[in-house]
């Protein structure tokens, strides 16, 4: 594994199993959503977004995180590995709910200078609705996307449980 992809549903946990295995492979971590939004919550463009996922996966090693179909076929197509974190709903939603609140409470940056705010939390824009909307989605669409024959020199890592990905963690070789 020299370049790898981690995805999964809003609050599974990408990012921080990015950073561990960023940490753990000595390898640079690239956070999708430091690329995608400006302050603000400003969006970047779908042209600009594809500019700098190009530049930042341009290095023979990494690790990237984020779900941004708009880039898939860069980040994919890249990428030797693709980590897919599939928890059960009752799990993303509980470490997500958690998250919110200590990022709204504690003021977080979450990336940019953007901070999570209680009337994001409970808007249309808001995180925990995203989730909730997107979860059935992507547990249908990764399977689908993993049989195309543009990915499939991917190895795919299906983790399906915190404590799965614990031990695969623990398990990676340096």
């Amino acid at each position: 594994m020299q370049r790898i992809s981690v995805v999964g549903t809003s609050g599974s946990g990408k990012t921080t199993l990015a950073q561990q295995i960023s940490q753990r492979l000595a390898i640079p971590h690239v956070e999708l959503d430091m690329l995608h939004w400006e302050p603000n919550w400003m969006e970047v463009s779908n042209d600009v977004m594809r500019e700098r996922v190009s530049q930042a996966l341009s290095g023979s090693t990494w690790v990237v995180d984020g779900n941004y179909s708009t880039v898939r076929d860069i980040v994919w197509g890249r990428a030797d590995t693709v980590i897919w974190l599939d928890y059960s709903l009752p799990v993303i939603m509980s470490r997500l709910l958690w998250r919110t609140f200590r990022r709204v409470v504690t003021q977080q940056e979450v990336c940019n200078g953007n901070r999570e705010t209680w009337t994001k939390t409970f808007s249309r824009d808001s995180i925990i609705l995203w989730a909730l909307q997107t979860y059935r989605k992507k547990h249908r669409e990764y399977p689908l996307l993993f049989k195309k024959p543009e990915y499939s020199h991917l190895q795919v890592v299906h983790l399906r449980s915190l404590q799965v990905t614990r031990d695969w963690l623990l398990n990676l070789e340096i």
